[in-house]
């Protein structure tokens, strides 16, 4: 079973490509399933005013939800489609958040944290705020705001769950213990991890998670998910079948698939994506 469930495109401001060319691209490089999983529109920062290009505007997002959902019927014989949304856990905005999971019939929904306040630190443009803080300090929000996006219930799998060393920025601390926390509530929530394989293309050149936390989560039983996290259509499932490769290593044999918020196991496949 060949998978990729963490995509963007145009309408995020910060990637390219419709939505119809990434779907061309899955079919042309032999996905079995494809997950569109745009980012959720900012709720808690003013678009106009604060960095562009962040997330689709909210007027979008019915577009993006009947869009893709005409895309899965279109090419229902050629490919399966899952119809997903980046959800970002913001601390404070949980009504609204849910208010937006609850409106559309997503078939899975990711549970990330990119924001801590109105610092996102995954933006390559903010990296200076790292200048102001004490890195352990920052890993110790991070991962209490991961831990209580897992009790809100709303999300399926949290994704890259240790994206917060994107830009190698890590402190002189040992932070598994945080790791751990993190882990034990993704399985106390009953929820899945995605291994997100863009890290490699990242300052950090590893893969989101790290081998330890991969093997940690097998410990815990936790399913996992495949991802690219794709920006262009032609980064579709890009190292994927190195993430295949290390799951292989950390003794997984299955993936969660995801359809109408309900999860299902498949095996992996280990044959090479072609990308």
């Amino acid at each position: 079973m060949r998978i990729d469930y963490h995509t963007h495109h145009v309408r995020c401001g910060h990637a390219s490509g419709e939505l119809e060319e990434y779907v061309l691209k899955g079919i042309e490089i032999g996905l079995d399933q494809l997950g569109l999983s745009d980012h959720m529109p900012l709720l808690h920062v003013d678009p106009a005013s604060y960095y562009p290009g962040m997330a689709m505007p909210m007027d979008e997002l019915p577009n993006y939800v009947e869009e893709a959902l005409r895309l899965q019927q279109k090419y229902k014989d050629r490919i399966d489609i899952r119809v997903g949304l980046e959800g970002d856990y913001i601390e404070g905005y949980e009504a609204e958040i849910e208010r937006i999971i609850k409106a559309y019939p997503w078939d899975y929904v990711i549970g990330s944290v990119h924001f801590l306040g109105e610092w996102d630190i995954t933006d390559y443009r903010q990296t200076d705020g790292w200048k102001e803080r004490d890195a352990y300090e920052v890993y110790v929000q991070y991962y209490d705001a991961v831990c209580k996006a897992c009790q809100t219930g709303f999300y399926d799998y949290i994704g890259h769950i240790d994206v917060i060393k994107r830009f190698g920025f890590k402190p002189e601390r040992n932070v598994e213990h945080l790791e751990r926390q993190a882990l034990d509530a993704v399985r106390d929530a009953g929820m899945a991890i995605e291994l997100n394989a863009s890290g490699l293309r990242m300052p950090v050149e590893e893969m989101f998670p790290s081998f330890r936390m991969l093997e940690y989560a097998r410990e815990l039983g936790i399913p996992v998910t495949l991802g690219s996290d794709a920006h262009q259509p032609e980064r579709l499932a890009q190292y994927l079948d190195q993430a295949t490769d290390l799951l292989q290593q950390a003794g997984f044999n299955e993936l969660a698939t995801f359809k109408s918020r309900k999860r299902t196991m498949v095996p992996i496949g280990f044959a090479s994506f072609h990308v």
